[in-house]
């Protein structure tokens, strides 16, 4: 066995109390490919260290930290914001699609053709109102350069460059609107406005806005822009019943487009944003002072100098003159509403030949729409309404209202109104028809229904009077004691006989006319007096042919029958004749002309009646208040009476005079009961009966008025001669 080496010994030292003295593995004790190991290692160690002693840093720059924080911002800032523009693309696309869905397919959409023309003509064969379209368009290479420059400078001045929608005009007019906390401008395009005109309704909705947007992008694809120009101006309403610009270049300045100067082309141009409030017509301030700013924006936009627009300015357009309120587009608008059931949809242009005599219609224009100028405010009394017609119920005229610019409610035809006293003879004719005569008498007396005291207007009572008597006088209380004593249902089926069509309510009150009638019934009733018992169907349309001469309606001639015996027309003739020449109707007499009867006056003098009737001419005048307030104690005997007088004097002029059927030569045939052969002037007179006419101007003072509850007006000094006491 060798000898083992002896080798040296060595004991780990762990150096105690050394300090600083780490107990680390030398890289030469590791094993290969471990030096990141070593890296991490020490790392960790310089980490701890620090951590144990830490120095002082060197300090950053702060400016270059802001950088960063900005930078960090301003990034996210963009891409959200490209974020939200990407997503309002897409709602946007979706939204345009999604109208476009509720649209009709645009390649079956077409340009819809004009209205047609529907041409009114009176007896005369002139044409008295257009509705529709005019039938005459303008071509823009025809109209003077400046008339689509004002329409453009004011409505469109980027019109040439934009594709239909202008964002431009969009965001400025927003802005504009924001500022001034309201809706002051206006973004939409002469194309978007156009569009609407052609395809969509008024309705002021976010849909129908968006359905504009799109239609006018496929309007500037399929036209060109004069094109889409030329269609815009024939196209675009100019208030006054006036749609394009050559109708409304007539109807303001009677003379053609292409002659209009530059001041009307501008007052034209700016009736489109208001056509019915700024029509020169009806508000001449306000159109002259719109037309100012169309000059100024047509200078500020190049069109014109500003020496043209300082002369333009300084002297502005003026409308023509109108010579009558427009009355006879009472009679088209109800003619409109009536043709359908004629001849159906219209679709091509007609001519309307009516009934209507246009010097009776200016006639009966001029004595309501005058006599209200003038003494309209005396007796608070603003509105009235009259309807003429032929014994037959042909219509001559018919005036709904004192202006229609002011008011295009039809007041003789859509009003009810309490028809007052003006009602009593369908109450006479039933006491006739029962065995009465108009000399049977009846005490005029208090009565006393149910509470109710209908009274006379001068609180007295005369006692027994005869029939004729009691009406010319309208005593209240002889009327209802009437209808009492045959029944208020008796009375309502008379009123509706003859052509009342109304809904009448049976009651005692009923023969004091509480119930409400229209102008045009109350006529039509009364013209059964008139033509001797006849039946009558009020009617306005003759015939209504096309273009080319077809006929597409024509009025037969037809008998209803008839609905009083002639002997109590005669009757009824003579009872309501005394009413013009002694009675409540003296200011409606026509002095030698035979004449019939009755005023009316409802309660607390809210309306004023007259409605009366020569062998020739039926008319019925209507005059209140459309709010019902009363009048400052308007009579029918007073106001309405003396515009029926007026309006039939007129109407007369170079007609023979005629005798009311039944009575002749002023003499009433005999009837069962009478005491006499004959009645009227020159003939004697039966005991009891009405004395002769007072002479004219032999009657001191005015009537007296009335209320429903009273008569209308018979003075006392009248009522003791009727009655034989003076």
């Amino acid at each position: 066995m060798g000898r083992r080496s002896k080798s040296v010994r060595r004991e780990p030292n762990f150096d105690v109390g050394v300090p600083n003295r780490e107990l680390r593995a030398d890289s030469r004790d590791r094993l290969a490919g471990t030096d990141n190991d070593e890296r991490r290692v020490t790392k960790g160690a310089r980490k701890r260290t620090r951590a144990a002693n830490p120095a002082p840093e060197k300090p950053q720059p702060r400016t270059a930290e802001k950088k960063g924080r900005r930078r960090s911002v301003f990034g996210r800032m963009v891409y959200w914001s490209a974020v939200l523009a990407l997503w309002g693309v897409i709602a946007g696309i979706a939204l345009v699609a999604w109208v476009g869905a509720h649209l009709p397919a645009i390649q079956s959409l077409e340009v819809p053709k004009r209205p047609p023309s529907i041409q009114i003509a009176g007896t005369d064969g002139r044409i008295l109102a257009v509705r529709g379209d005019s039938g005459v368009s303008a071509k823009v290479k025809d109209l003077p350069r400046y008339v689509a420059q004002a329409f453009i400078a004011i409505e469109d001045r980027r019109f040439h460059s934009h594709f239909g929608v202008d964002p431009i005009g969009i965001a400025r007019a927003a802005i504009a609107n924001l500022l001034r906390r309201g809706v002051s401008q206006g973004g939409s395009t002469l194309t978007q406005q156009l569009a609407k005109n052609l395809f969509l309704t008024q309705d002021r909705t976010f849909t129908r806005k968006l359905q504009e947007l799109v239609l006018a992008l496929w309007l500037e694809r399929k036209f060109t822009k004069d094109e889409i120009l030329e269609l815009y101006l024939n196209r675009v309403y100019f208030g006054a019943g006036a749609y394009g610009v050559e109708a409304a270049a007539q109807r303001y300045f009677g003379k053609h487009a292409r002659d209009m100067n530059l001041q009307e082309a501008a007052m034209l141009a700016g009736l489109v944003r208001s056509p019915s409030r700024l029509a020169p017509t009806r508000n001449p301030n306000g159109a002259e002072r719109r037309a100012q700013v169309v000059i100024s924006a047509m200078a500020d936009a190049g069109f014109i100098s500003d020496k043209a627009a300082k002369v333009a300015i300084a002297q502005p357009a003026h409308a023509l003159k109108q010579k009558t309120t427009g009355s006879i587009n009472y009679v088209a608008d109800w003619i409109m509403d009536v043709l359908d059931d004629m001849v159906g949809r219209v679709e091509d242009d007609i001519v309307v030949e009516t009934s209507i005599d246009p010097a009776l219609q200016l006639l009966a224009e001029q004595a309501l729409s005058e006599e209200l100028a003038m003494r309209g405010g005396k007796f608070g009394v603003e509105q009235g309404a009259i309807v003429a017609m032929s014994p037959d119920g042909a219509i001559r005229a018919m005036i709904g209202g004192r202006d229609y610019s002011e008011s295009q409610f039809n007041r003789a035809v859509a009003a009810k109104r309490q028809p007052g006293s003006a009602f009593k003879p369908f109450v006479y004719l039933t006491a006739l028809e029962r065995g009465l005569t108009p000399e049977t008498v009846r005490e005029d007396k208090p009565i006393v229904i149910k509470g109710w005291r209908p009274e006379n207007y001068t609180r007295e009572y005369y006692g027994p009077v005869t029939l004729t008597q009691a009406l010319a006088m309208s005593l209240n209380t002889v009327a209802v004691r009437l209808a009492l004593e045959f029944g208020p249902t008796a009375v309502m089926r008379t009123a509706h006989r003859l052509g009342i069509a109304s809904k009448l309510e049976p009651n005692a009150s009923l023969a004091l006319g509480t119930s409400e009638v229209s102008v045009l019934e109350m006529a039509s009733a009364f013209a059964t007096f008139a033509n001797n018992g006849m039946a009558i169907a009020p009617h306005v349309v003759e015939s209504v042919r096309g273009k080319d001469g077809k006929v597409r309606y024509q009025r037969r001639p037809q008998s209803l029958g008839q609905v009083i015996e002639p002997r109590y027309v005669a009757m009824m003739n003579v009872m309501m004749q005394e009413t013009l020449l002694t009675g409540t109707g003296r200011k409606a007499d026509l002095a030698g002309r035979p004449a019939a009867g009755k005023t009316g006056t409802s309660q607390d003098f809210r309306d004023g009646w007259f409605v009366g009737y020569t062998a020739q001419l039926v008319t019925a005048v209507w005059l209140g208040n459309d709010d019902s307030s009363p009048t400052k104690k308007m009579t029918g005997g007073g106001l309405p009476s003396e515009i029926w007088a007026r309006f039939m004097k007129n109407a007369h002029r170079n007609v023979p005079v005629a005798s009311l059927p039944g009575v002749h030569g002023g003499i009433a045939l005999p009837y069962p009961g009478s005491q006499t052969q004959s009645y009227g002037q020159g003939a004697p007179i039966p005991p009891g009966s009405i004395e002769k006419p007072v002479p004219p101007g032999s009657i001191p003072g005015r009537a007296t008025p009335a209320s429903a509850t009273r008569n209308d007006g018979m003075d006392s000094w009248l009522l003791d001669r009727l009655l034989g006491r003076r």
